[in-house]
């Protein structure tokens, strides 16, 4: 019960938080903190192939227009450097980023070079878990490997259309295998709720990760869906359901805490300490570029175009690729800091009055209290540590948070016609 009245109720804030709305004129990012070192993440939105259950912003792959694109966003990244901003840590999402991997090696190499960055994180799927491509990106810097698997059982593999082009789950663990000492840290992204996953086929993928694979991390997401992913997944994996999720995530933390793993963050498991692919979660502001991407400067969202055609003609004329924006008001930011910083399992309150001038145990007493009541935090001395129903209640609450921003990814596709466009 208290799950599904937090999840309305999530709902309810994401329709707030991600109303954006065009501006007339150039968006501009604000002036840069000069202590400020920000997150940079590059969004490359091609894919070989387009699974059914991916609601990011992904185009299929064409090399002449991957090849346009690539130079658009080295041209992105020098005009945000010659803005003064400077960045300390690179994550490369997409889509796929490795599908041309010498253009994506140069790219890195350009921020690299700009800016004093200490890990560069790039995901990647397991066709291109390729020694000659991969060998290319370590040089050029790369410390960290996301992999998206998303199960080793077969079957699924094929209702997600993954078969095919990836391989068999026996497969892709070979390749795992043989990449797996390149990088500091391997991670693997898992997705758990499947419609026809089992118990066992759960069971399965968990032993083959931490006592046959042994990885490094591994990231487990709930299924998601969105207004545009839910009919074509329903017709080709069937549709979700909620109700177990619960039970599939302890057991999840169950098997992942025994073999020696530790929480990074509510669904993320590692070794060692590190990066993982919620950046957005360590970095309060970050910078993104690319078709698609997001940033978060100075309490204010912006968005990127998602029309290709309209990202290539804006760096074309010297823009960046921003053309929505929202202000968040400072009690928005407040729910935002804690949304986030509890999703790795703690939250420091003298930081967070300090970073909100003595302001947010006042403002946020209700949300805090609340959280208490429901047996979700515990404080000990001036920190909120989550329990095991937080860190649940956490999985549930961020998985509707990315379900509402993948509704935004949705409409911003569905009104590509009506972006602003620059004179």
């Amino acid at each position: 019960m208290i799950e599904n009245l937090i999840s309305r109720y999530v709902r309810h804030l994401n329709q707030r938080l991600m109303s954006f709305g065009a501006v007339p004129g150039e968006i501009q990012l604000p002036d840069p903190d000069p202590d400020k070192r920000y997150l940079l993440y590059l969004h490359i939105p091609f894919c070989v192939v387009l699974c059914p259950f991916c609601s990011f912003h992904r185009v299929e792959f064409r090399k002449d227009r991957a090849t346009q694109y690539f130079e658009a966003l080295q041209q992105e990244i020098r005009s945000v450097t010659e803005r003064g901003y400077r960045f300390g840590e690179l994550y490369v999402g997409g889509g796929t980023p490795t599908v041309m991997p010498e253009a994506l090696a140069e790219m890195i190499e350009l921020v690299s070079t700009a800016h004093p960055v200490s890990t560069v994180s790039v995901e990647t799927n397991p066709h291109d878990l390729n020694m000659q491509k991969l060998t290319r990106l370590h040089n050029a810097g790369v410390k960290r490997l996301s992999v998206g698997v998303q199960s080793f059982d077969d079957d699924l593999l094929k209702e997600m259309q993954r078969y095919e082009k990836y391989g068999s789950g026996e497969e892709i663990g070979k390749h795992l295998q043989s990449v797996g000492d390149l990088f500091d840290t391997l991670n693997v992204d898992m997705i758990f709720n499947f419609p026809h996953q089992t118990e066992a086929i759960l069971e399965s993928d968990l032993k083959i990760l931490t006592d046959r694979l042994s990885v490094d991390q591994v990231s487990w997401y709930p299924l998601m869906t969105t207004a545009s992913t839910s009919r074509p997944m329903a017709r080709q994996i069937g549709r979700v359901d909620h109700a177990r999720e619960r039970r599939f995530y302890e057991m999840i933390v169950n098997h992942m805490l025994a073999a020696g793993y530790k929480r990074s963050s509510a669904w993320c498991f590692s070794r060692q300490p590190g990066m993982f692919d919620e950046y957005i979660v360590e970095h309060e502001e970050y910078v993104g570029l690319g078709s698609g991407s997001f940033s978060y400067v100075d309490g204010t969202m912006y968005a990127n175009t998602f029309s290709i055609n309209n990202y290539l003609r804006l760096v074309d004329e010297g823009h960046l690729g921003t053309v929505q924006k929202r202000v968040m008001t400072q009690f928005e930011q407040m729910r935002y800091y804690l949304l986030m910083r509890l999703f790795g399992g703690h939250f420091d309150l003298d930081i967070a009055e300090k970073r909100f001038d003595s302001k947010f145990n006042r403002v946020m007493w209700s949300d805090l209290a609340g959280l208490r009541a429901i047996g979700a935090v515990r404080k000990k001395s001036n920190q909120l540590q989550l329990t095991e129903f937080g860190y649940y209640l956490w999985v549930i609450l961020m998985r509707e948070f990315f379900s509402g921003v993948n509704n935004f990814r949705d409409d911003m596709r569905h009104n590509i016609s009506h972006e602003p466009r620059r004179v």
